[in-house]
């Protein structure tokens, strides 16, 4: 369970790190990763389906608004 959290938590950070850096193209590179260890994350248990779906989409909401501001 905290290999599966810390997979998540970590490849979100990078987003938010390289959002924060005002590099929106490389944060859209990292979504697919994040995605895939949210799923891994709810399938197993870790967070509850609705939690990772929420995560996706304030994540989709941040990239958005980073590459329409830059």
């Amino acid at each position: 369970n905290l290999k599966r959290k810390d997979a998540y938590k970590n490849i979100l950070k990078q987003v938010q790190r390289a959002l924060a850096a005002g590099k929106a193209a490389e944060a859209e590179k990292l979504v697919p990763q994040v995605y895939k260890a949210l799923d891994k994350a709810a399938k197993t248990g870790v967070i509850k389906a609705n939690a990772a779906a929420r995560k996706k989409s304030r994540l989709m909401a941040r990239i958005k608004k980073s590459k329409t501001s830059a």
